[in-house]
């Protein structure tokens, strides 16, 4: 009878539990305390100071669709009358499905950045033959649509639907990079991918309170956190911020 082979050591426990080791979790960039102390003062300082704008009166997907794609790179000035005259010539997605593209390229004309508004037809068209006319509320499938990226699916989810979904915008970028992360780079790609994670951090914990969150924050971006002259002495999260001292006057 051959002699049998003899079965190989089990591994010393230390060797297993090196293997086995679990990977490190990073500590996260905002504590659930800090990020509920911003979101309470953000959020009472937008009831109090909010802009009355159109779109923040309706869900309807279609409405703020138009507008989110329309403020990209515009200002809110400028885009209230095109918003307004645009929905009177395409008032749901079927019209605008069925417009000729010259008709639509005049109805955006003079606002601008066009690719905007020949992806909007093309979505308008995509949506009505092959989701029956129902723009999706979620932000993966979104950002399948054409011209539709990361915040705009985002703020589609969030406004139209009261998802809770992260959006991270220019002026929300620059909040939560003077609040939380001074140190990131807001035009780099690992900047930019932190800033994202910093803005799940503090998002609500429902959809219908993100609604108003990621409103307040994007409206305290445009109206006090400001690129060049932030008015600090009016920002309702100053004791909260990382930038205060550079910014705030001596």
């Amino acid at each position: 009878m051959p002699p049998r082979r003899k079965r190989a050591a089990d591994p010393a426990p230390t060797a297993v539990a090196k293997r086995a080791k679990a990977p490190q979790v990073a500590e996260p960039e905002v504590t659930p305390e800090a990020a509920a102390v911003f979101r309470r003062r953000l959020h009472r300082w937008y009831r109090k100071h909010c802009r009355d704008l159109p779109w923040r009166r309706t869900r309807d997907p279609y409405r703020i669709l138009i507008s989110e794609l329309m403020l990209q790179q515009t200002q809110v000035s400028r885009v209230l009358d095109f918003y307004a005259r645009f929905l009177d010539r395409f008032p749901d997605l079927p019209a605008l499905a069925a417009a000729r593209p010259a008709r639509v390229m005049e109805a955006w004309a003079g606002l601008g950045y066009y690719a905007r508004a020949r992806n909007l037809h093309k979505l308008a068209r995509e949506v009505t033959s092959d989701r029956a006319g129902i723009i999706p509320h979620d932000p993966v499938v979104l950002r399948t649509l054409p011209g539709i990226g990361a915040y705009t699916a985002g703020a589609v989810a969030s406004f139209a639907y009261e998802k809770r979904a992260a959006l991270v915008d220019t002026n929300v970028a620059r909040v939560l990079h003077r609040v939380f992360a001074p140190d990131a780079a807001p035009k780099s790609g690992p900047g930019l991918k932190r800033l994202w994670r910093v803005a799940e951090q503090v998002l609500p914990r429902t959809g219908k309170t993100t609604w108003l969150h990621n409103q307040a924050i994007m409206e305290l971006g445009a109206l006090v956190c400001t690129a060049r002259s932030p008015k600090c002495g009016k920002c309702p999260v100053r004791q909260d911020c990382a930038s205060v001292d550079r910014f705030a006057p001596r």
